[in-house]
């Protein structure tokens, strides 16, 4: 007869042993709204807490509908200033206004983390835009600090285009003109506020039908830079490292990098290279994994990165039919497919009734059959 206590030890290191095995990963999303077949808000933020893992998102506007849904959820939001408002904000008052206007009617209830002005700015090739996407990022700080807000940072997302150079990553370097003259003052920027540089990695824009293993997260030869003697056996390190790369060829490789977006289609075009259901679960599901493993990329190694996937939901009134089938969930809530976010109740639950029993019977382990108990679950 085992003795209460050592059984107890026993039992309890095969109930977090089965609870491990089944943990969801955490991981941000992209919460789109280009479709008009989408759930209310308040289902979304209501599925998002009871029925994922998903503890933060990112929306392209300031929809006080979705952030008062997101109201003491525990799930964070990223909100978006739209290009076009970039300029009116890069002045102090205008700041304190949008700031009054769209923060601080849900602040603190809602937790929202950052401030992203604009979207991939510099792809627009507007001067007038570029011109005042810093100032406005400063305004808005200034905002924030004058109504004592001091959780929320400001960031701005960026497209792999700011980059002239990204193959092989040690060569990663920002495109000429806007190294010193925009992108020093942007990581000056955020190295003094503690903010993210934000980057929207898409090896799905990037692949060639010989790097699709590659793109993908699936074993693959690699790809190796002679420099640092590392090789790349996924493209999505390969574009993190190019990206740092050319921060720390400026002197920044200290700001942190945040993933504003990333993801892969699940359906397209007839004939469309790379798109089908098998290929977006190897992305996505490998990517949700690999950014919570911790191991970072071969020049920022053990690093977690903050990332959103693009996207929650296929979004039907996008143009093409690739960019319709981006989501990770129907607008009925049900998953196109699964990349480890779902909740598993049930084995949840299956592990406190045991947990349960050992503590209420103080059992000894004669007395419970251990090859039905695992071999056949818990029924």
């Amino acid at each position: 007869m085992a003795k209460p206590r050592t059984l107890f030890l026993l039992l309890l290191t095969f109930y977090y042993h089965f609870s491990s095995s089944s943990a969801a990963y955490t991981v941000g999303v992209n919460y789109g709204t280009v479709a008009n077949n989408l759930p209310s808000p308040s289902q979304v933020a209501s599925f998002l807490k009871t029925q994922t893992t998903i503890d933060r998102v990112k929306i392209f506007d300031t929809n006080p509908d979705i952030l008062r849904a997101f109201a003491n959820t525990g799930i964070s939001v990223t909100v978006t200033v739209g290009n076009g408002d970039i300029p009116s904000l890069a002045k102090l008052p205008a700041a304190q206004s949008w700031i009054a206007a769209n923060i601080l009617p849900f602040h603190p209830q809602t937790s929202i983390k950052y401030i992203a002005v604009g979207n991939e700015v510099l792809a627009t090739s507007d001067k007038v835009l570029i011109a005042h996407t810093l100032p406005a990022m400063k305004a808005l700080t200034s905002a924030l600090e004058l109504a004592n807000i001091t959780t929320i940072h400001v960031a701005t997302p960026h497209s792999l285009g700011i980059l002239s150079s990204s193959e092989p990553p040690s060569t990663g370097r920002f495109r000429k003109g806007y190294d010193q003259r925009i992108f020093a003052p942007f990581l000056d920027y955020h190295r003094k506020t503690k903010s993210p540089f934000m980057v929207n990695p898409y090896p799905y824009f990037g692949f060639k039908a010989e790097t699709l293993n590659y793109a993908l997260f699936k074993p693959n030869s690699g790809v190796f830079d002679a420099a640092t003697g590392n090789n790349y056996t996924n493209m999505f390190d390969a574009q993190l490292d190019a990206v740092y790369s050319a921060m720390k060829r400026l002197g920044y490789g200290d700001v942190d990098i945040v993933v504003a977006e990333t993801g892969w289609p699940s359906v397209g075009d007839p004939n469309q290279p790379g798109v089908s259901m098998e290929n977006a679960i190897s992305y996505n599901k490998n990517l949700v994994k690999h950014v919570n493993s911790g191991k970072g990329t071969p020049l920022m190694p053990n690093r977690t990165f903050e990332t959103y996937v693009f996207s929650l939901f296929n979004e039907n009134l996008k143009p093409s039919v690739s960019e319709r089938n981006f989501g990770l969930f129907k607008p009925d809530l049900t998953p196109v497919y699964d990349v480890g976010i779902l909740r598993d109740d049930k084995v949840i639950s299956k592990n406190s009734s045991l947990l349960l029993l050992i503590t209420r019977n103080k059992t000894s382990v004669e007395e419970i059959n251990f090859s039905s108990l695992f071999f056949n679950g818990f029924n």
